[in-house]
């Protein structure tokens, strides 16, 4: 799968361990940065991530920033976006099968980066549920 990755400074080192794990599993990665520390704004990486998603350039894309708040709402602001901030293997489950999300946003200090790397996989391996819940992602795809 081809994915595009993005983090700010709170999420430039996992991003990198996510990077590694994501290749390791034979996805394809782009990186749209950040590449180092240093403070940064997490729009400026999320934008470009997020909309080569939407041009076809990529299947899905997962943002990392402190909390992955910040991330999620800018992605969302995006047409075709549907952007889950997940806390659990769970919600990672639920957001594919009900929402069919296409953009995972993590948050670096929330969890340890296992954690992350599980909730990542598990959102990467389910499936959209379709059925009843497509009726109501197309109700919110259409307020766009």
């Amino acid at each position: 799968m081809r994915i595009a990755v993005a983090a700010d400074h709170a999420g430039f080192a996992f991003k990198a361990r996510l990077r590694e794990e994501l290749e390791r599993l034979g996805h394809e990665v782009r990186d749209f940065g950040t590449h180092d520390a240093a403070p940064c704004d997490y729009p400026d990486y999320a934008i470009p991530a997020v909309e080569s998603l939407v041009a076809g350039e990529a299947e899905r894309a997962i943002l990392v920033c402190g909390n992955g708040i910040g991330m999620g709402m800018t992605a969302n602001r995006i047409a075709g976006a549907r952007a889950a901030v997940v806390y659990s293997k769970s919600t990672a489950a639920v957001t594919r099968g009900h929402h069919d999300s296409n953009v995972l946003c993590l948050g670096a200090r929330e969890f340890p980066p296992d954690d992350l790397l599980e909730f990542a996989r598990v959102w990467l391996e389910s499936p959209f549920d379709g059925g009843r819940h497509q009726g109501r992602v197309r109700k919110f795809e259409q307020l766009r």
